[in-house]
């Protein structure tokens, strides 16, 4: 009984990979890295800038909830190089 929906469920995850032919890659250094990791580590990266910034400018007494803001200041990075990188802002 086990059989049809282990069959049905292989068909569904393969269909579903058909979408990750044409996903956007860059070429670095001489290997081709998908664009959403490079906007991944871009937002880590500002994440952390932006939590330096705010400890060396003494924001971090004034600014709340530290983390929810340097996440969303990082999703925003990430966010924009995405939006760069697949060419929606030129």
């Amino acid at each position: 009984m086990a059989r049809p929906f282990a069959l049905v469920a292989l068909i569904a995850l393969a269909t579903s990979l058909h979408g990750c032919a044409g996903a956007p890659s860059i070429g670095l250094f001489g290997a081709y890295f998908p664009l959403w990791l490079l906007s991944a580590l871009a937002g880590i990266a500002g994440a952390v800038v932006a939590w330096r910034v705010f400890i060396a400018t003494g924001l971090v007494e004034t600014v709340p909830f530290q983390l929810l803001v340097n996440t969303a200041i990082g999703l925003m990075i990430a966010e924009i190089v995405w939006l760069i990188g697949s060419g929606h802002i030129p």
